[in-house]
């Protein structure tokens, strides 16, 4: 908010930042929009141009990062990172989550041998976890200043 607008509300509370429960929450009601956004859109391209496969599902998966990112930025995580700094971060973490998505996959279906719903549903949690951590404590986390370490001062007469 811009200095002005404050110094017209002197009584305003300062913002609290969110409970990690809230943010959570927030992440978990993003993540099944989207999800739901994905599948809804993903079918309609199919419907529409009859393209199946993974490409047609990659553009959509694509073309929904930036609306997601957005709700996440200000809903899960209340961020107010600059684009520039959150937005590569942001990508960055999707694209780690794939390499997990294929790890975990790769542990529960074949070394535990669960059931595909049962496997899918534990894939999708623990990618979600690990996401959710990574992305509040540093993909939408403001970095703390850097501190410089203070000069060893010596008193005279010291051999310290």
């Amino acid at each position: 908010m811009s200095a002005a607008l404050l110094s017209m509300m002197p009584n305003a509370a300062p913002a609290r930042a969110p409970s990690m429960l809230g943010q959570l929450a927030a992440f978990l009601v993003i993540g099944a929009a989207g999800a739901v956004g994905f599948v809804a859109l993903s079918s309609t391209v199919t419907q529409i141009t009859g393209a199946q496969g993974w490409v047609p599902n990659a553009l959509c998966y694509a073309v929904l990062v930036g609306p997601v990112y957005l709700a996440h930025r200000r809903f899960s995580f209340q961020s107010s990172l600059p684009h520039e700094q959150a937005l590569p971060r942001y990508i960055g973490v999707q694209l780690v989550a794939l390499g997990l998505v294929t790890l975990f996959s790769f542990i529960i279906y074949s070394i535990f041998a669960l059931p595909a719903v049962a496997a899918a549903m534990l894939v999708i949690a623990l990618t979600a976890g690990v996401n959710f951590m990574v992305l509040r404590g540093w993909a939408f986390a403001k970095a703390a200043p850097l501190a410089l370490p203070r000069p060893l001062r010596l008193r005279a007469g010291t051999h310290e």
